[in-house]
C-alpha cells in the first residue's frame, strides 16, 4: 500500500507509525528476533509456548498452554495488524508486532478463567517466524492483510486448534485488524459462536477514508459480510479515545444491523488504542452474558 500524493496521508499515516511506536515503550524499531524473544518470554511466563501451524498458504505461529486444555468452547484470539509499516512508503520486512497485544489479552483472560475452557491465541501470517516463510510478501500486511488467502489460511489453523482442544465450538476474539479478520471468520465458519472485538477494524474502507489512506485492495471487508452472521452474538468494544480506529466507525455499523441482531457495541471510557485493554479485559469479560 503505497502513500497517496496528498500531505494529509502522508501526514496521517506518519501519526499512525510513530504512534504505535511511542506507545511500545520504545524510540526505535526492536529487531525482529528481540520482539519474538519478548512475545516467547511473556508467554513463557504464563507456562504458555510457541507452536507453529502449518496451512497450504503460509505457516501460522500460534501460543498455547504447555498443560493443554480441553473444553466444549475454543476461545482463539487474534493478533492485530502488527507492525506493517516501516515508514510512511517503505512497508516493513516483518510485521511482527511491537507489542503483541492480542496475545496480552489472550494470557489476561487465560489467567482470569483458568479452567473454565480452553484459551488459544493465533498470530496473523508471516508474524512471529523464525524464518520469513516463503509466501510472505509484504501485500499480506499491507494492502492483502484481508485477503482470501489469509482468511483461508487461519481458518485451517483454528480448525487444528479446534481438534486439539475437543471443542465444537468457537469463541472468536479479535484485536484491531484480527477484529476484522474474527468477523470475517464467523461469516464463513458454522461453528463461530460468540464474536468480540476489541478496537477492531470492521470497515477497513470507511477506515481508509477516514484515514485519508490508500484503499486496500484485495482484501475483503467485514462491512460487506456483517449483515450475514446478524443472529451470532457478538460485542464490539470500543476506545472513547480511540484515533486509530475512532469508535463512530464501530458504533455506525453495528447500529446499521438488523432490528433483532445480537450485536452490542460497547464504548469503553478513557480507553486508546493500545493503553489499557489487558489491564481491564477481564473485567469487561465478566460483564458479558
Amino acid at each position: 500500500m503505497a502513500p497517496g500524493a496528498g500531505g494529509g496521508h502522508r501526514q496521517n499515516l506518519t501519526l499512525l507509525i510513530v504512534g504505535l511506536v511511542l506507545l511500545a515503550g520504545c524510540t526505535s524499531v526492536p529487531p525482529s528476533a528481540e520482539r519474538l524473544a519478548l512475545a516467547d518470554t511473556l508467554a513463557a511466563t504464563h507456562s504458555w509456548q510457541r507452536v507453529s501451524m502449518p496451512t497450504s498458504e503460509f505457516r501460522l505461529a500460534a501460543y498455547l498452554p504447555v498443560k493443554a486444555s480441553m473444553g466444549d468452547r475454543l476461545t482463539v484470539y487474534l493478533e492485530g495488524d502488527g507492525f506493517a509499516w516501516e515508514n510512511p512508503s517503505r512497508p516493513s520486512a516483518d510485521p511482527t508486532p511491537l507489542s503483541p497485544m492480542g496475545l496480552k489479552l489472550a494470557l489476561a483472560d487465560f489467567r482470569s478463567s483458568a479452567g473454565a475452557g480452553p484459551v488459544a491465541y493465533l498470530a496473523r501470517p508471516c508474524q512471529f517466524t523464525t524464518e520469513l516463510d516463503p509466501a510472505c510478501a509484504d501485500m499480506f500486511w499491507t494492502e492483502r492483510r484481508f485477503a482470501p488467502q489469509v482468511v483461508d489460511a487461519t481458518s485451517q489453523a483454528m480448525d487444528a486448534l479446534k481438534a486439539g482442544s475437543g471443542a465444537s465450538r468457537l469463541r472468536l476474539v479479535g484485536y484491531s485488524g484480527g477484529g476484522a479478520l474474527a468477523t470475517l471468520l464467523a461469516a464463513r465458519r458454522n461453528d463461530v459462536t460468540e464474536l468480540v472485538t476489541v478496537a477492531g477494524n470492521l470497515d477497513h474502507r470507511a477506515w481508509t477514508r477516514h484515514h485519508r489512506l490508500k484503499p486496500l485492495d484485495g482484501s475483503i471487508n467485514p462491512a460487506d459480510i456483517l449483515a450475514t452472521i446478524a443472529a451470532v452474538p457478538q460485542w464490539h468494544f470500543a476506545g472513547s479515545d480511540d484515533r486509530v480506529v475512532p469508535a463512530e466507525l464501530t458504533r455506525g455499523l453495528v447500529a446499521s444491523m438488523p432490528a433483532g441482531s445480537p450485536a452490542r457495541f460497547i464504548l469503553v471510557p478513557e480507553q486508546d488504542h493500545h493503553c489499557c485493554w489487558p489491564d481491564i479485559w477481564p473485567q469487561l469479560l465478566a460483564d458479558l452474558p
